[in-house]
């Protein structure tokens, strides 16, 4: 028979602010694994961490000091400077890749190894405001499985950069059915276990705010937003626009299409049977007759939509599991 872990209480989150994000009283579960016990914790907090050694001091210090309960899991990803020792100085966990896998697999890596129920995610380049993160637990609490800090307007790098986030966010709105305020921020909470359910679709690049966010979107999970400013990031930017860009265009269709096919497959499907049936009254008008072209057009139309119509069968295997751990959340809700 397993031991029955045990239970103590923690202490809040923030002194003078208590905030949950669980809807109760914060405990901590000491489990059992192959090294001996360990505590898990409500919240974890990851930062995703290369060359940063500059930055890392005032964002920790000021993290540990408003969440001194939290777990704290910075994710270096083969930083050449002193980013895992500094970490490791200011009392955060340590996990180091033994080289360069990209802002997306240090993500990965840091839910993978996380122990909270709670997870945030921020840059560790100080362009995020830890004080923000209470606001996106009380938001949590409210009943959302998401929350995302989305950057005003005006605190977005370049005007290019701002213009660009906004064309992302109306083709992901479009693919998705909802409206999305700001796709590619990284400042994020979520609950751990609907998060770790898409780890296998998040790319290992820059691109994992938008596969989370349409993932959770088309899996039916409450997602709210909370405007938050953004501030000056500390040294140099790994996005590149244009080639980072044209990856997210292609990330939103291959999400769209997997979570939402019809909503990809159906327009095409459409627009090469409005050409068809165009091509061939063009020619019955001209010509007298059907051509070879009008039949290959219409074919196509069909083949397109029969292709969405069996993507949206196999789409309704991605929801089996979330149903299944949406039920088993509500019975261990407690009735009162």
């Amino acid at each position: 028979m397993a031991p029955i872990p045990k239970i103590v209480v923690c202490p809040r989150f923030s002194q003078g602010n208590p905030i949950s994000p669980l809807g109760r009283e914060e405990l901590c579960l000491w489990r059992m694994d192959r090294n001996g016990p360990v505590m898990t914790y409500p919240l974890s907090i990851i930062l995703p961490a290369k060359n940063e050694a500059a930055n890392l001091p005032p964002v920790l210090a000021q993290l540990t000091s408003l969440f001194p309960a939290a777990e704290i899991l910075v994710v270096d990803d083969g930083s050449t400077d002193a980013t895992a020792r500094i970490a490791r100085e200011q009392g955060a966990r340590v996990i180091s890749h033994p080289y360069s896998m990209g802002n997306g697999a240090a993500i990965k890596t840091g839910a993978r190894h996380a122990t909270g129920e709670v997870l945030v995610f921020m840059d560790a380049d100080g362009q995020h405001d830890p004080a923000d993160i209470a606001r996106l637990l009380a938001k949590l609490d409210e009943g959302y499985e998401m929350v995302v800090g989305a950057r005003q307007a005006d605190t977005h790098a370049s005007p290019g950069r701002r213009l660009a986030n906004d064309l992302y966010n109306r083709l992901a709105s479009w693919m998705t059915g909802y409206r999305i305020e700001d796709l590619t921020s990284g400042f994020r909470a979520v609950r751990a276990r609907h998060f770790r359910k898409f780890l296998y679709l998040l790319p290992n690049g820059f691109s994992y705010p938008t596969t989370s966010t349409m993932a959770f979107f088309r899996a039916g999970f409450p997602v709210a937003y909370i405007p938050i400013r953004a501030g000056q990031r500390g040294g140099k930017s790994h996005i590149r626009l244009l080639r980072d860009g044209s990856r997210l265009v292609l990330i939103i269709l291959k999400i769209g299409a997997l979570f939402s096919p019809m909503r990809f497959f159906l327009p095409l499907s459409l627009v090469f049977l409005l050409t068809g049936v165009c091509y061939y009254g063009y020619t019955y008008t001209t010509m007298g007759r059907f051509t070879n072209m009008s039949a290959v057009l219409l074919i196509y139309s069909l083949s397109l939509f029969l292709i969405g119509l069996v993507s949206e069968q196999i789409s309704a295997l991605h929801y089996k599991g979330v149903e299944e751990d949406q039920r088993r959340t509500r019975r261990d809700e407690p009735h009162g």
